[in-house]
């Protein structure tokens, strides 16, 4: 399809005119270094599987994840967690105090914060009843200092995903970024939206290692994106962002699949069970519907509850200050001992 977008008129002009921190390893992707001796970096020679810098494009990562997902390794960054990622959009494409970006509330805190830390004005506009996006109301906000839009699909904290036609509507008439959170796209029937990377170049999925995948320790993002955005994000990363033993630990569990697909299969099964014990608790007054490895209920004083299920030992998440979520809760999905405990916790506080 025809796309009038052009990345050159988002891009920063401080960063246009920015070169990258060159490591000197940044050539020697391609080489067999098991015999070089290296006296480059001011490492401490001594070996002790730590002593040596990571590697700053982490290709070992980068390539399983692009055979996995079908891209090509020059449309992933990694970062220090999904975060990173976010925040390096807005140094990339947002100048301070002058543009703005959208979120859909309610949604992911993080992107508000990004923008405050950054000097960008966030504008709301609230998901629908049904917690969907607006899309005449969104394109209402836009204006020619917008750069981006922020889109959780899944969304956090309603666990469910957007509609196709509304984010491809987006796609096709915006004409700065479309960031598609996909956090919990592994625990959705839906298609990642890694599959129209090439139909839309302002497309920017993000996704995480940190849920489907149980490497929340690691602290590892993931960016897909075309190489124009790529290129970019690469030039304004901390150039060692990953660390080595993140990147072993991610190389493991990717080489795992069988193991993460009986996980998630395990998260799906148990999250069905969840909903179904929960349609037996007198004060849930709504099961929403979810496609992620969460449920949000709303209850008859969300408040209350949650300090009661806090005196029994259990953490849950009060998300009733958020828009659109009054008197509602989150329950994260455990396993079936852990969600066992919830349900007999979440009955016995309503007696």
């Amino acid at each position: 399809m025809e796309n009038k977008f052009d990345i050159n008129n988002l891009v920063r002009e401080n960063v246009k005119n920015m070169k990258p921190y060159s490591s000197a390893r940044d050539e020697f992707e391609d080489f067999d270094t098991a015999e070089m001796i290296f006296l480059d970096a001011n490492e401490n020679p001594f070996e002790n599987g730590v002593n040596r810098y990571p590697d700053p494009q982490q290709m070992r990562v980068k390539r399983l994840l692009a055979k996995q997902r079908r891209v090509q390794t020059n449309q992933i960054v990694l970062g220090n967690g999904s975060d990173e990622i976010l925040d390096l959009l807005f140094r990339a494409f947002c100048e301070p105090n002058t543009d703005n970006v959208i979120t859909l509330p309610p949604t992911y805190g993080m992107y508000g914060v990004l923008s405050n830390l950054n000097a960008i004005e966030n504008r709301e506009v609230l998901l629908s009843d049904d917690f969907q996006p607006e899309i005449e109301k969104i394109m209402e906000a836009v204006d020619a200092n917008t750069k981006m839009i922020f889109l959780c699909s899944p969304n956090n904290p309603t666990g469910n995903s957007f509609s196709d036609e509304k984010v491809a509507y987006l796609l096709q008439n915006f004409k700065g970024l479309v960031i598609i959170d996909e956090a919990y796209i592994d625990f959705s029937k839906k298609e990642s939206w890694i599959n129209e990377l090439d139909e839309y170049p302002n497309l920017i999925i993000t996704q995480t290692l940190s849920k489907a995948y149980g490497l929340a320790g690691i602290r590892l993002g993931i960016c897909y994106a075309s190489s124009a955005v790529t290129t970019i994000l690469n030039r304004i990363k901390p150039p060692y962002n990953v660390n080595e033993l993140s990147q072993n630990r991610a190389v493991a569990r990717l080489e795992d699949q069988q193991a993460i697909t009986t996980e998630i299969e395990s998260i799906i099964s148990q999250r069905e069970l969840l909903i179904e014990a929960l349609s037996e608790v007198s004060y849930v007054e709504k099961i929403h519907p979810t496609e992620a490895n969460f449920v949000l209920v709303k209850v008859d004083d969300a408040n209350k509850r949650y300090a009661e299920l806090i005196a029994k030992g259990i953490v849950i998440r009060n998300r009733t200050t958020q828009a659109l979520c009054e008197n509602t809760l989150r329950l994260t999905v455990g396993t079936e001992e852990e969600n066992k405990k919830l349900i007999v916790a979440l009955k016995a506080i309503g007696n």
